[in-house]
């Protein structure tokens, strides 16, 4: 009896410590289906940087006379015109007057300036593209820029679910007008309290016509 008692309990250890092997394996997969899966990303992703930066490189090789400079966020820019005079630029706390216009790399035009104008800009509050959030900071009044941005700095892989597909290489052509202090811009624009008119009574006044018919 003893025995018998003795081999239902070593069965059930058995039985348990089988199913938690059975347990622990089955969750292999999934770890390792999940690294595989982040290796493929991160490949891909390089592909895709490398792609779109042979494409703006082949931009900039096209157009030697305009002396693109690489910034510090992996975009490029060159000016059209430049404002040697001037060294204050836009910061937070600053409002933005300025046009641009979106083109492909190929220099088709995605949105034109009318399209897109006017820009009225609060500097570091408001959500625009990332590429023009940092570029406008690097202009001076007056001066107009071209931006050649990778996608990452554009719309990125989801477009702007209009005229931009998804992982698009961007060409923009900024012109910056001015830039005020905040506070300036909304006391120009403060609503002035409006004074209704004084409306005098008028005088009733009858006059009759030679022409009036009488009874």
């Amino acid at each position: 009896m003893k025995n018998s008692k003795l081999i239902a309990v070593v069965f059930f250890l058995f039985v348990l410590v089988s199913s938690c092997k059975q347990h622990q394996e089955a969750r292999r997969p999934i770890s390792q289906a999940s690294g595989t899966f982040m290796k493929k990303s991160i490949v891909r992703n390089k592909k895709l940087i490398a792609g779109e930066e042979g494409q703006i490189n082949a931009v900039i090789k096209r157009n030697p006379k305009a002396k693109f400079i690489a910034s510090s966020k992996g975009y490029w820019y060159s000016y059209s015109i430049k404002n040697t005079l001037d060294t204050l630029t836009p910061k937070k706390g600053n409002v933005a007057f300025f046009d641009y216009e979106i083109k492909d790399l190929k220099g088709n035009i995605i949105y034109s300036e009318i399209e897109l104008r006017p820009q009225v800009y609060y500097v570091d509050k408001q959500n625009i593209m990332m590429g023009l959030r940092d570029g406008i900071k690097l202009m001076h009044k007056k001066e107009k820029v071209n931006f050649l941005f990778n996608s990452h700095m554009g719309y990125g892989y989801h477009g702007d679910n209009k005229k931009i597909g998804a992982n698009q290489p961007l060409l923009c052509i900024v012109t910056l007008h001015d830039f005020i202090p905040e506070a300036a811009y909304k006391k120009q624009n403060a609503v002035q309290p409006v004074t209704p008119p004084v409306v005098k009574p008028e005088v009733a006044t009858e006059t009759k016509s030679k022409d009036t018919i009488t009874q």
